[in-house]
């Protein structure tokens, strides 16, 4: 098993070929999985298959806020809020994003590069800024 940081394929088929997510009104969540959890650009939706459970975290994930669309130069992106779970006990090893309002479709995956353990503390995943490193971008 393994989790491989990528762009979902059936998400850039989505964006060119319908009108399935529609960021700015849509539900985007993000997920947290074990190191047990098969996650990569083939992934084509939410699954709780290898979901991390614990203290201070809720099945589906936290939904991401404080959307924002943009473009610097000719790169368009889409940032978020770092999402953070508070007063949480968990390991967690990689994350997936998913529309939770476009029947739980997968956006992109985060490979956290091993394990990261919280104990009774916040846990954050520190996502890029705004730019042309956004976590969502069109180059």
């Amino acid at each position: 098993m393994s989790i491989a940081q990528a762009m979902c394929t059936s998400f850039k088929l989505e964006i060119l070929s319908d009108d399935t997510h529609d960021f700015l009104a849509d539900v985007i969540k993000i997920a947290l999985y074990t190191s047990s959890a098969s996650l990569g650009a083939g992934t084509t939706a939410y699954a709780t298959t290898n979901e991390i459970t614990g203290t201070g975290y809720t099945a589906g994930g936290e939904t991401l806020t404080s959307k924002a669309a943009a473009a610097t130069g000719t790169t368009a992106h889409l940032d978020f809020a770092n999402p953070t779970w508070t007063g949480a006990t968990f390991t967690a090893n990689g994350a997936l994003i998913y529309n939770d309002t476009a029947s739980d479709k997968a956006i992109a995956v985060l490979a956290f590069g091993g394990d990261f353990t919280v104990a009774g503390g916040t846990f954050e995943i520190v996502l890029p800024a705004a730019g042309t490193s956004g976590i969502i971008r069109i180059d």
